[in-house]
């Protein structure tokens, strides 16, 4: 198997310009959409199947008075343990040599098992496949030995892409960086891999608490919510089903009187 290939987001240096965000519309092609009320700058509330890559703006209070922005470009995480992968029914979602997880559109039968199972969001379901939908890390390009649209187009190198394991090490140093500037909070999110979900293959140094950039603290998979959805599904139908055999017979012994 190839080395893992992964993407780090310094959001230290990230300034909201969303060209990541055009890219990554352009090179997949999506759709434009209308943008909402978010209350800030930022485009949508969540991802959606037109918007792989969304730029989130935090705004903070000190307390005083004082307000600071918090830019963060968020993507999905290709996880090491994927929630969304474990939860496909159809084997649609698969982890390709360099470790990043795709969904095969042929293959996908929209049950949307995989919206529910990701801890943070990132998988959507277009209606007009049918078919649910996410970041590839530009699997095309990747494949040809090109890197991920968002990260060729940021202007400040925010966003880097290579092997996981040069890249870990880079974030770990410019954490220790920033502390020695007096940024006390600079953390890393997801590089660890003993981590709930066994690492991520797209992590981050935040400024701050995770909560703060809307990431869960300890995020985990929730398989038991997509059995029970499932056991439900089940369930219903199989009331359904009983209930045309009830029918089917009331009808008939009717009939027969």
């Amino acid at each position: 198997m190839a080395r893992t290939l992964a993407m780090f987001t310094d959001v230290s240096l990230c300034i909201g310009c969303r060209a990541c965000q055009v890219a990554c519309k352009q090179w997949n092609q999506l759709a434009p959409e209308e943008p909402e009320w978010t209350g800030t700058y930022q485009n949508h509330h969540h991802f959606t199947d037109k918007s792989y890559r969304l730029v989130r703006f935090f705004e903070q209070s000190d307390g005083q008075g004082a307000l600071t922005w918090h830019m963060m470009s968020d993507v999905c995480k290709h996880c090491a343990q994927a929630g969304c992968l474990e939860a496909c029914p159809t084997g649609a979602i698969y982890r390709t040599e360099y470790g990043t997880v795709n969904i095969n559109q042929d293959i996908c039968n929209g049950c949307r098992y995989c919206v529910s199972a990701c801890p943070f969001g990132v998988v959507a379901y277009n209606e007009d496949t049918g078919t649910a939908t996410k970041c590839t890390f530009c699997n095309d390009r990747i494949h040809n030995g090109l890197g991920p649209a968002c990260a060729k187009a940021c202007p400040t190198q925010s966003i880097r892409f290579g092997f996981r394991d040069e890249l870990a090490a880079q974030a770990r140093k410019r954490v220790d960086d920033l502390k020695r500037m007096g940024v006390k909070e600079a953390q890393l999110y997801g590089e660890d891999q003993s981590g709930p979900v066994g690492g991520l293959n797209a992590f981050f140094l935040l400024l701050d608490k995770p909560s703060l950039y809307g990431l869960p603290e300890n995020p985990k998979l929730p398989q038991g919510n997509v059995l029970v959805d499932s056991l439900l599904s089940i369930g219903a139908a199989l009331m359904v089903g009983l209930g045309a055999v009830v029918a089917f017979r009331d009808r008939g012994g009717k009939g027969s009187a």
